[in-house]
C-alpha cells in the first residue's frame, strides 16, 4: 500500500477557539487564521460577551490583527448568563456576526464566574433560542464542590443536557470539547439536533500527560484530561465519519508565567499546528478518508453555513515545534512545545 504523502480537504473550519483579546493576541488569531476559514469565537473574556454590541465591537478587534493577506471570518458568540434576555437572542439571531449562544455553568472554567447558575434561570431564554434557531453550546460540567473532578461530564449530561434536550428537541445543541465515552454515547443516541466537538489534545493525550516527568501545567486543560477507555471513545468518533461529529480545537492560550504557578491556569494552546495534529490521529487509524469530513463539513452543516470553497493541503514532512510563540511581549507555551511534527501546512 503506497504511504499518503499529502492530503488536500476542503478548507476548514474550528468551531471552537479561544483568542482571548488585546494587541498581545495578534500571533494568536494568525496561527488560527493560517490553517481555518472561519472560527466560533468563545465570549469567556473578562468582562465577558454578553451583548450582540459587544460581539460585534469584539468581531472588529479581531479582524483588525489579521494580517492582509489572509481571508479569515470569526463566528462570535454570547455569554450566556441568568440575565440574559429575550431581547439578548432576538438580537443574536438578526446579527450577521453572532452564530450561537454559550453556557458556561458558574465556575466551570477560565472567566466562567458570570456563567449560569440554574437551569430554571434560563429555560425562557433556551426557549427563544430554539424559537429563533440559535445553537446552544455547552460547557458539559457540573462543578459542585463535591463532585470528583473526573466525573463532572457525565454527570452534566445527567442533571442538566438531558432536561434541555428533552424540553427542546428542536434547539440545535453542540456538547463542546466532548472528554469521556458518555459524552460520545450521549452525542448518538441523542436527536439529530445534538452534535458535539472534539479536541486534538483530547485525542492525542490521556490524564497520564499530566504527570509525566513531573506535573505538566502544559497538559492541564478543562475540561481535564481523562482515562484510555474515554481517549478511545473519542477516536473511534472523530474518524468514524460520523456527521455528529466535528473539529473543536479549544484552543486557549495563557502566557507562561500563569501556567507555570500555583494559579496553573487551564488551557491548551494548539492553534499553531491544530490541522496537523488532527492529521496524525487520523493518519493512525486509517481513517483519513474521514478526515475532510470531522474537519470540512460536520461542523458547517450543524451551523447551517455553506461548505468553504478554498482548499488546504498538508505534505507529509517532519518539523519541530518552537518551545514557545510571542504573546504581547510574554511566552505562550503550544502544544508539544519542542517536540516533532510528522504532517506539515504546505504554504503556496
Amino acid at each position: 500500500m503506497n504511504e499518503v504523502t499529502e492530503i488536500t480537504l476542503i478548507k476548514p473550519d474550528d468551531w471552537h477557539l479561544h483568542l482571548r483579546d488585546g494587541p498581545h493576541t495578534s500571533t494568536i488569531v494568525n496561527h488560527t487564521a493560517r490553517q481555518f476559514q472561519r472560527a466560533i469565537v468563545m465570549p469567556n473574556l473578562a468582562p465577558p460577551i454578553t451583548t450582540v454590541a459587544s460581539a460585534e465591537a469584539y468581531h472588529d478587534r479581531i479582524k483588525y490583527l489579521l494580517s492582509s493577506n489572509l481571508d479569515f471570518q470569526p463566528l462570535m458568540t454570547l455569554y450566556l448568563t441568568d440575565n440574559t434576555s429575550l431581547n439578548d437572542i432576538k438580537e443574536a439571531a438578526l446579527s450577521p456576526l453572532v452564530r450561537a449562544v454559550k453556557l458556561y455553568p458558574a465556575g466551570a472554567t477560565t472567566n466562567s464566574d458570570a456563567g449560569v447558575t440554574s437551569l430554571s434561570k434560563i429555560e425562557h431564554v433556551l426557549g427563544a433560542m430554539e424559537e429563533h434557531q440559535v445553537p446552544l453550546l455547552v460547557h458539559g460540567e457540573v462543578t459542585g464542590s463535591d463532585t470528583d473532578v473526573f466525573d463532572r461530564e457525565a454527570l452534566f449530561l445527567d442533571d442538566v443536557l438531558t432536561p434541555i434536550v428533552n424540553k427542546f428537541p428542536s434547539l440545535r445543541v453542540s456538547l463542546e470539547h466532548i472528554t469521556t465515552q458518555e459524552g460520545v454515547d450521549f452525542v448518538k443516541s441523542a436527536n439529530e439536533n445534538v452534535a458535539g466537538t472534539i479536541t486534538p489534545h483530547h485525542l492525542l493525550l490521556n490524564r497520564n500527560a499530566l504527570f509525566q516527568g513531573g506535573i505538566n501545567p502544559h497538559h492541564y486543560c478543562l475540561p481535564i484530561l481523562k482515562r484510555e477507555k474515554h481517549r478511545r471513545a473519542l477516536v473511534d468518533a472523530a474518524c468514524s465519519g460520523d456527521g455528529k461529529f466535528f473539529l473543536g480545537t479549544d484552543s486557549a492560550p495563557h502566557m507562561r508565567s500563569k501556567k507555570e504557578n500555583a494559579c496553573g491556569c487551564a488551557g491548551i494552546y494548539s492553534a499553531h499546528a491544530a490541522l496537523e495534529l488532527y492529521a496524525e490521529v487520523f493518519e493512525a487509524e486509517n481513517a483519513l478518508e474521514n478526515f475532510e469530513k470531522f474537519a470540512s463539513i460536520n461542523g458547517t452543516k450543524f451551523y447551517n453555513l455553506p461548505i468553504n470553497r478554498g482548499s488546504i493541503t498538508l505534505e507529509k514532512k517532519e518539523w519541530t515545534v518552537p518551545d514557545a510563540y510571542d504573546f504581547g511581549g510574554e511566552r505562550v507555551i503550544p502544544f508539544r512545545a519542542g517536540g516533532t511534527m510528522s504532517w506539515k501546512v504546505k504554504r503556496t
